[in-house]
């Protein structure tokens, strides 16, 4: 395995991870359980972190002049890694709305 590969796979799993946790902060929320349900969305931000951090050594790759060539596996990576930023953006509101009808 490359290193676009080993990356892509990298964050492939960092935002599956993050994505998990997100949906159980929402099920949380749900649940009225306000204090676990920001504990998962925590959680989900580290491993939003872990993810972006193998997105910047790419981007740098490619700032330093070294070409990142295209892959549908890393496509892949990013539109999992864009999507679970959203829905992490998404669950900040419907918690917040679910707290206020209390």
């Amino acid at each position: 395995m490359d290193g676009l590969e080993l990356a892509s796979f990298q964050i492939i799993s960092a935002v599956g991870a993050a994505r998990s946790s997100i949906i159980e902060a929402m099920q949380l929320a749900r649940q009225r359980k306000f204090t676990e349900a920001y504990q998962k969305i925590d959680e989900a931000n580290q491993f939003l972190s872990d993810g972006h951090k193998e997105h910047v050594k790419l981007i740098q790759q490619e700032a330093d002049g070294d070409q990142v060539p295209f892959s549908l596996l890393f496509m892949h990576a990013e539109d999992q890694f864009m999507t679970t930023y959203s829905l992490r953006d998404v669950a900040y509101e419907m918690i917040a709305l679910w707290k206020e009808m209390k």
